[in-house]
């Protein structure tokens, strides 16, 4: 015959509370409507007695825990099975803590601009930390010339440059348009079409021209090595390398730095040579300034220091593209969600600091006399 789970209400020796004492198995077939009755108690008990209960499973348990907690009872006489299945269910006799009162709106604002402003803090202090790394890792080279991966350099080099001339070209060509075209528009009201030939060809030498480039190579291959190390530190093929003695920077790193920073002034050049040529061709067809005039006029009138300045900055803003994506991607640890944030954040990373830079590299130029 199946023994049922009871109960019964009685006073403790001292008359002083009430007891609700609970007999026989706790578990889940013998249980019943034990539930329900528990429910329907009225009178005022202030503790469950259990050294009456032969037997309990997590049923049972969560039964005399919730009923419990919902009536503020205090439980005795539990076995050590019951301490432990209480344990496993944690302790559901506690209330639950109230909620933090919300900031107000001022208050949360400036936390999150201090949160803001320690992170960009404590990324600073990890990305001098990763440049002096690549500097020993480009002075152990130098020393050893050996160390330098001369097969990965020239394929990187084809990625960063070659790969990219059809885009770039086309990007370049494109802008030339757009740059003469507006600016022979707003020239026209004072009758001086002629000098949109030396707006192009000096904006398009001394910043359109590698800044393009320049943020075009940060959304190709800047993020493709964010990407490509950091799947790499997924599948522990870095710590591989470490293990066997080889060094992440010198094998990863360097090649692709020193890639982006020998093909970007010339990727830069060929793009300046692109708008102008873009700027020639609808100069040809809207304002009648024949191809080749416009061509030769350029020469005449952009001066040496133009292209020194877009050669100057390349290399520069090629550091910091290659660096921002290889720095970001040496960050990955966890899971694949986080290689598209990191690859995210190395775009966004190299075309902020490439703009500042740019503007910083304005205002250098003009106050030595190149302007």
């Amino acid at each position: 015959m199946r023994e049922w789970a009871e109960f019964t209400l009685s006073e403790n020796d001292e008359g002083a509370d009430h007891v609700l004492a609970l007999k026989g198995p706790l578990r889940v077939h013998s249980i019943g409507n034990l539930d329900a009755k528990l429910g329907a108690l009225e009178g005022n008990f202030t503790r469950v007695d259990m050294s009456g209960v032969t037997d309990i499973d997590t049923t049972g348990a969560w039964l005399v825990s919730n009923y419990a907690s919902q009536r503020n009872l205090e439980i005795t006489g539990e076995s050590e099975q019951a301490r432990r299945l209480f344990a496993s269910l944690g302790d559901m006799g506690e209330p639950e803590a109230e909620p933090e009162p919300e900031l107000p709106l001022p208050t949360r604002t400036l936390a999150d601009l201090g949160d803001l402003v320690t992170n960009w803090g404590h990324g600073l202090y990890k990305m001098l930390g990763f440049l002096g790394e690549l500097i020993a890792a480009f002075g152990s080279i130098i020393r050893h010339p050996s160390r330098l991966r001369g097969t990965a350099l020239v394929f990187h080099m084809q990625y960063v440059g070659v790969n990219s001339l059809w885009i770039i070209g086309l990007m370049s060509f494109l802008i030339g348009i757009v740059i003469a075209q507006q600016g022979a528009v707003q020239l026209a009201q004072f009758g001086a079409e002629v000098y949109t030939i030396n707006l192009t060809g000096r904006l398009s030498m001394r910043e359109l021209g590698i800044l393009m480039t320049s943020i075009m190579v940060a959304g190709r291959s800047g993020s493709a090595f964010a990407a490509q190390i950091g799947t790499m530190k997924l599948t522990e093929e870095v710590d591989a390398m470490r293990t066997i003695g080889v060094s992440p920077m010198e094998a990863l790193v360097v090649p692709r730095v020193l890639a982006s920073m020998l093909m970007m002034p010339l990727l830069g050049f060929y793009s300046t040579v692109l708008a102008i040529i873009g700027g020639a061709t609808i100069a040809n067809f809207a304002l009648d300034i024949p191809f080749w005039t416009f061509l030769q006029r350029t020469q005449e009138v952009v001066p040496i220091t133009d292209v020194w300045v877009g050669l100057i900055k390349a290399p520069v803003f090629a550091l910091i593209v290659a660096l921002a994506g290889c720095y970001q991607g040496m960050q990955v640890t966890s899971n694949a969600e986080e290689v598209g944030a990191r690859t995210t954040q190395a775009v966004v990373t190299a075309i902020f600091t490439v703009i500042v830079l740019d503007a910083f590299f304005a205002i250098f130029f003009t106050k030595i006399g190149w302007a």
